[in-house]
């Protein structure tokens, strides 16, 4: 958790695959493979309606819903009736500079999955596993069904701003006899006071993040890549996460984490001029096959909810540094009010206390460490006791972890007042290869370089 908040909610996937380099088509365009449309049965005619149709009729009419925005399910209906929503037909695109999910806005569904590699199990059937994975993400992101054995579960919906990613563990490059490839940005994160970590729950020879803007389609996607790892890989961990959904606020805000604060406010924007920098290995670097790629550190937060709870609204603030209301500085102003660590108070202390996690995670408190934050929250029951497990699927992006996310974690770990309330509980540092181009699968300049 830091002060630099993860992409607005609201945001559109097609304006994020602009910035990403990549060129979005018009709903109902289909994937770039060609592959057989399902077909939908019209009930008063017998006639076939292809899905992709379907998808066609939400560009031209948008679907105006009721005050309180719930969307409605989709059946099979002659084409020109109910259209999709504009929810539903939002789609990301696969083949990218970089891969899809790092610059698109919050989904309101995530899932996170690592795998590892089973026994006998090498860079050729990591080369398999990968080419497989990549031609069903293409799919479901276009809102095709998978290539075989398709569940049917997201059959009434859209793409949905559906995004898959896929990155390399540590362990990955050792199983595959690539660990002259490994980067050197892979070296095990440092041990932080915090920790309470569980090695079951971390690291992965491969990791796998899924979002969307429906949790049918979420969990269709989960289900078709577990099915597409066959022998070659199985599951070592797996997270299910949730953010707002899209349209369920007046206006497009920062979203807001189960502590009720708004989740961060300076993430870095892709129009910033050394974004580029900041979040992705650039090209003509080493190794070879990460240009244009990311890394990601994923952390599972649990927040101590009880106690937290149990503060004074200002004694929260204090501990943020930042109004619960509207997210702005204590130090006055708006929530993009650029803070002042220098106001006094009348007591004679700063405004903002020195120990506040807004001031501690400030870039320009740490040597202008930045990273891209884009989480999910989590809840997984209640035990017990009656003690919430739940809080936030930490997951950030940054060029380089070891100028990125250690060096503000280091420094959080050394006095952060939010502390005391939060518990990491799982880890994992994955290298995410730039997108694929058309024809390429995700990782083959690895596997095949």
């Amino acid at each position: 958790m830091t002060d630099q908040s993860a992409p607005k909610n609201t945001s559109r996937s097609t304006r994020a695959s602009r910035s990403s380099g990549g060129s979005v088509p018009a709903a109902g365009s289909g994937s770039a493979s060609a592959v057989p449309e399902p077909r939908a049965t019209d009930a008063a005619t017998g006639a076939g309606i292809s899905r992709r149709r379907l998808l066609g009729t939400a560009g031209a009419s948008g679907l105006v819903l009721g005050a309180a925005g719930a969307a409605i399910g989709y059946t099979a209906a002659p084409a020109g009736a109910t259209p999709l929503t504009a929810l539903g037909s939002d789609r990301a695109v696969f083949h990218v500079k970089h891969q899809p999910g790092i610059t698109e806005g919050l989904q309101s569904s995530g899932h996170l999955v690592a795998f590892d590699l089973t026994a006998g199990s090498g860079r050729k059937e990591a080369a398999a596993l990968l080419r497989r994975w990549s031609g069903t993400a293409e799919r479901l992101m276009a809102g095709e069904p998978a290539a075989h054995g398709d569940t049917g579960v997201a059959r009434d919906a859209g793409p949905s701003s559906l995004t898959i990613t896929f990155g390399f563990g540590r362990s990955f490059f050792d199983r595959t006899g690539l660990a002259q490839q490994r980067p050197a940005a892979l070296e095990p994160l440092p041990a932080f006071s915090s920790d309470r970590l569980d090695k079951a729950r971390s690291d992965g020879d491969l990791w796998v993040q899924i979002g969307a803007n429906d949790a049918l389609v979420a969990f269709h996607a989960l289900r078709a890549l577990q099915k597409d790892a066959g022998s070659a890989a199985r599951v070592r961990w797996q997270m299910n996460g949730f953010n707002r959904s899209p349209g369920a606020t007046a206006h497009p805000m920062t979203a807001r984490n189960l502590m009720g604060q708004v989740d961060g406010t300076n993430n870095p924007k892709p129009k910033d001029p050394d974004f580029d920098q900041r979040i992705f290995v650039p090209g003509g670097g080493r190794p070879a096959w990460m240009a244009n790629g990311s890394y990601a550190v994923v952390r599972r937060i649990r927040m101590l909810l009880d106690d937290w709870e149990k503060l004074s609204l200002p004694e929260q603030e204090n501990v943020i540094g930042r109004r619960k209301s509207d997210g702005a500085p204590l130090s006055g102003g708006t929530e993009t009010t650029a803070m002042d660590l220098e106001k006094p108070g009348q007591d004679g202390t700063y405004v903002v206390p020195v120990n506040a996690h807004a001031r501690i995670t400030r870039p320009d408190q740490n040597g202008g460490a930045a990273m891209l934050r884009r989480p999910f929250s989590y809840h997984d029951g209640i035990g017990p006791d009656g003690t919430p497990d739940a809080g936030l699927l930490f997951i950030c992006w940054q060029a380089d972890p070891l100028r990125g996310f250690v060096p503000v974690q280091r420094k959080l770990d050394r006095g952060d007042a939010l502390s005391p309330f939060i518990r990491h509980e799982a880890s994992g540092l994955f290298a995410v290869p730039g997108g694929a181009a058309r024809g390429e699968y995700v990782g083959q300049r690895l596997l095949e370089g």
